[in-house]
């Protein structure tokens, strides 16, 4: 697996408004992703809450870094994209907000077809919003395309 370390050194090199706004991979493991983001001057919308784009990083950082994960996992060469997105807001987003997604093993499955195949593939993944509270502020879901190069 990739390290929470390796993908925000990858974050501040090739999506650094991802970094800058303060979006952190903590932890990751086979089937679950968790990123962090909190709420401050610099990544907030004119309501004094976190911007709508900012919990979009973050989530689907949390759903595409388990995409990098099993395509490094994969030694094979592996174009990802997302296709379509969905959000949900429930909730004024403020403090510190958790964003987990679940889907890991979805992903390996459909990597693995890809690989074996040649065939693109395509899966939802949903990443949650929760803040300190336990509260969810919001819920994004993102249609996740890949497919073996060459």
């Amino acid at each position: 697996m990739i390290t929470p370390a390796k993908i925000n050194t990858f974050t501040f090199f090739k999506l650094p408004s991802c970094w800058w706004c303060g979006v952190r991979v903590k932890t990751i493991t086979p089937e679950t992703c968790t990123t962090r983001v909190k709420h401050r001057w610099f990544n907030q919308n004119p309501f004094k809450s976190m911007y709508f784009a900012v919990q979009a990083m973050a989530a689907e950082l949390t759903t595409g870094a388990l995409v990098m994960s099993y395509i490094k996992e994969s030694n094979a060469k592996v174009s990802m994209l997302v296709a379509n997105n969905e959000a949900t807001f429930t909730k004024k987003a403020t403090g510190q907000i958790t964003f987990t997604s679940n889907d890991g093993l979805a992903i390996k499955d459909a990597i693995e077809k890809t690989v074996a195949t040649g065939e693109g593939q395509t899966v939802w993944m949903e990443a949650t919003g929760i803040n300190a509270d336990g509260i969810q502020v919001s819920k994004f879901k993102f249609e996740w395309t890949v497919k073996r190069k060459g």
